[in-house]
């Protein structure tokens, strides 16, 4: 019998009631969210990596097209804050709860301010982290906005 995996990400989605469907991949091969995309058989423009920014000892978290790169000074005027600095990859973890590579939009340490890109607006679907490297999680993009208390916003450049 295999143990159902249980991520913080995953628990608080069953704790919402809300719908997702988990995805595996082998992190060995996927260096990239491009190359994540590709091995799971879907379009990078559905599949999203999860960004932890800071002003200060604030943190803000941006949830972008695996493709994309975010545009500092639109994620900083969303968020309402003069100027962001990306999370150095040291205290990702300590702050988070997750891992590089495995960093989820839901289910961190403490809630912080989340914006998705709003490219995933209009999508069936889209994909994120699940909390753990190798496992991806499929869900609607207004399910996310919910389960994080995010908005969508254009924060690509």
């Amino acid at each position: 019998m295999t143990k159902k995996l249980k991520t913080n990400a995953i628990r608080k989605l069953d704790q919402l009631k809300l719908a997702y469907d988990i995805i595996h991949y082998n992190s060995e091969d996927a260096v990239d969210g491009v190359s994540v995309a590709a091995q799971i058989g879907e379009d990078p423009s559905v599949v999203f990596k999860t960004l932890v920014t800071h002003a200060g000892a604030d943190l803000f978290v941006y949830v972008i097209p695996v493709a994309g790169e975010l545009d500092m000074k639109k994620a900083a005027q969303a968020a309402g804050v003069k100027k962001l600095e990306m999370l150095p990859l040291k205290e990702l973890q300590p702050k988070t709860g997750y891992m590089r590579g495995g960093c989820s939009p839901v289910g961190m340490k403490k809630p912080a301010p989340t914006f998705i890109d709003q490219s995933a607006a209009p999508l069936d679907y889209m994909i994120v982290s699940a909390g753990q490297r190798g496992t991806q999680m499929k869900l609607k993009p207004a399910d996310l906005k919910e389960a994080v208390k995010a908005q969508f916003s254009e924060v690509c450049r």
